[in-house]
């Protein structure tokens, strides 16, 4: 079975005028497909770094990472949009739901992105929404919800 992630020798290196911080050294991971994987370790131990790295928001100084046994460093840029777009989900620890929107319309905005027609974005997201509970605040803006329904909303975003 192909891993679903696989990290191999990731270095994280954040320069600051001579000094060098080294966050990550030579990390080796894998996750196969349906596997929970939990990320652990003290403040400042480079946790998030790594998140954002395998999240394809960051870039390491050295090493590999391979989604799906793709190397992320030989995709081209559009390969490297549509993994970011359609393939990584993100749930941050705030929710960024934009205030000025609907939960409906949060949630349809990747799939719009994606190219999807408005009609089916908004069916999908509606779905998403009840899976969470959330059937019954789809018209209501990111502000009118509870701290939890936006944090729902979020995960259906995802």
């Amino acid at each position: 079975m192909n891993a679903l992630l696989r990290v191999e020798g990731l270095t994280k290196i954040f320069r600051s005028g001579e000094s060098d911080l080294v966050v990550l050294e030579k990390l080796q991971l894998t996750a196969e497909a349906g596997e929970m994987v939990a990320i652990v370790g003290e403040s400042g131990s480079g946790k998030s770094t790594l998140l954002h790295i395998v999240g394809a928001l960051d870039k390491p100084t050295e090493g590999e990472l391979y989604f799906d046994e793709r190397a992320y460093s030989q995709m081209s840029a559009g390969e490297k949009e549509h993994l970011r777009n359609r393939e990584i989900g993100f749930v941050w620890q705030l929710h960024f739901l934009l205030p000025e929107f609907t939960a409906q319309e949060n949630v349809m905005m990747p799939l719009l992105i994606q190219g999807l027609e408005k009609r089916e974005a908004k069916r999908r997201a509606g779905q998403w929404l009840a899976r969470i509970g959330l059937q019954g605040r789809l018209t209501h803006r990111a502000g009118e919800l509870s701290g939890g329904e936006q944090q729902r909303g979020a995960l259906a975003r995802a």
